[in-house]
């Protein structure tokens, strides 16, 4: 149904688009979407060329704008929004959502998916998505037209043409197929690097290494991990586990104790007393952005690589994580924690002002209020830690900031 309010403020457009709905010539390709069919020409008046359609002089006058009387899909959808995007490759799935929503994590709210579609949730290079509003003025963001990955998959050539990832695959790649948070017991068990060959002080790409305690046949593979930072939580002073971060893979030469490996797919340097640890299933790439299932009040806890200040793609630790309803894909805001500053001025004098001959220990303290500083999406979910990507920032974050509901 129509409103009187939005045929007096749309009269052309909107007596299109209800005749277009009373006609039963449309069709819905998703629940509340808007029709597709063209419509008689007879409402086309001057304001519109008398060859454009019902539906296209509705989409011309309403543009990129939310319909008049619906302030919700104005607040939700990016006012530089494109009416239509052709995905590209190097697209993710955050970065689109972040050109159509001020708010990118409400993308399943607006993602209208077509239950004809193989996987109607992923979205391919060549793909055409199309912003439009529903009947009850809520924004959609719909698939116009499949690119040819998607209609055949057979002509797919290389791996790159596969299903745009959420957020930039290159940046969480070695935390997906890697264990990544090691307990005191991996630490204390697992086997170690105990030298290099030729005596070298640290080890990379074809090198040969010697190696503690290991059991395995030839030409086994190992990640070789590096033990980081220890992970504390601050609620309750438990330590969670420590950092574990790859630096190559192993490929075993000669068994033994020590047994022989070479390095190979290097990410980083490797050192002595580096664990080995055996390969993981790789986790998904793809996986739907959503916000928690029930509240979130955590911290970061550590930022991987050790620097003092967190910026976009840097990975970080938090201290929420399974048992707190986490899953790959949640959406948390980060705050900076408000400082705290003394109050110089109350009751109208200037504590401040030593000529009065009272000092500054008289002024009370005030605790300012957090900020927010910017949104982190997890992607690797354990027991009571997850791994989170930063995916945008407005200002710097520090460990010990706070990550909460968006």
């Amino acid at each position: 149904m129509v409103s009187n309010q939005l045929l007096g403020a749309r009269a052309i457009a909107a007596l299109a688009v209800l005749t277009v709905v009373v006609s039963g010539c449309s069709h819905m390709r998703g629940t509340g979407e808007p029709a597709a069919a063209p419509a008689p020409v007879a409402a086309a008046t001057a304001t519109a060329a008398p060859d454009v359609s019902a539906t296209e002089a509705a989409i011309a006058a309403s543009g990129t704008q939310a319909p008049a009387g619906n302030a919700d899909a104005g607040a939700v959808v990016n006012p530089s929004a494109p009416k239509q995007y052709t995905v590209k490759r190097g697209d993710t799935l955050w970065g689109i959502a972040s050109m159509f929503l001020r708010d990118p994590w409400l993308w399943p709210e607006v993602w209208i998916i077509n239950p004809q579609v193989p996987n109607p949730h992923l979205i391919y290079p060549g793909d055409t998505l199309a912003l439009a509003y529903g009947a009850d003025g809520r924004a959609q963001v719909r698939l116009e037209q499949a690119g040819a990955v998607r209609l055949d998959p057979r002509l797919r050539s290389a791996a790159i043409d596969s299903a745009i990832p959420t957020i930039p695959y290159a940046a969480i790649a070695s935390f997906l197929s890697r264990p990544t948070l090691l307990t005191a017991d991996e630490i204390r068990h697992a086997p170690y690097i105990l030298a290099f060959r030729d005596m070298h002080q640290v080890a990379g790409s074809g090198n040969e290494v010697y190696v503690r305690n290991l059991t395995a046949d030839e030409n086994s593979r190992f990640n070789v991990m590096h033990v980081s930072d220890e992970l504390r939580d601050p609620d309750d002073g438990r330590v969670l586990g420590y950092i574990g971060i790859y630096t190559a893979t192993a490929l075993v030469q000669r068994a033994g104790n020590p047994a022989k490996a070479l390095l190979i797919d290097p990410a980083r340097e490797t050192l002595q007393g580096d664990r080995l640890l055996t390969p993981s299933d790789q986790g998904p790439a793809n996986f739907m952005l959503k916000g928690p299932a029930g509240d979130v009040h955590g911290r970061i806890l550590a930022v991987v690589g050790g620097t003092d200040l967190i910026g976009q793609y840097n990975i970080v630790a938090i201290n929420r994580g399974a048992r707190h309803g986490l899953e790959p894909g949640t959406v948390l805001a980060v705050d900076s924690v408000g400082d705290t500053t003394l109050d110089l001025y109350r009751g109208g004098k200037n504590i401040g002002d030593t000529t009065n001959g009272v000092g500054t220990s008289f002024a009370p303290s005030v605790r300012l209020p957090d900020e927010r500083t910017g949104t982190v999406l997890v992607f690797k979910v354990f027991d009571r830690v997850s791994y989170a990507l930063v995916v945008g920032a407005s200002d710097a974050i520090h460990t010990g900031d706070k990550v909460r509901n968006p």
